[in-house]
């Protein structure tokens, strides 16, 4: 017999930190997430970042008021 349970199976536990969550989208997923404040880029590939995400969903709000 099973004791009381206050969450849900496969709930609760170990949460994952948001950098394990982004590699294992990466490796499971083929899914990147990136922000362009990310220390370990460079600034052109925090560039070409930006540019992808502009032209896969648009101008963010904050570039749209300056330019």
């Amino acid at each position: 017999m099973m004791g009381m349970r206050f969450a849900p199976k496969g709930y609760g536990g170990h949460r994952r930190g948001s950098e394990e969550v982004k590699r294992d989208g990466w490796h499971d997923q083929k899914m990147l997430a990136v922000s362009l404040d990310d220390h370990r880029l460079t600034w052109p590939e925090r560039e070409l970042v930006r540019q992808l995400g502009e032209k896969l969903y648009g101008k963010r709000k904050e570039d749209k008021r300056h330019g």
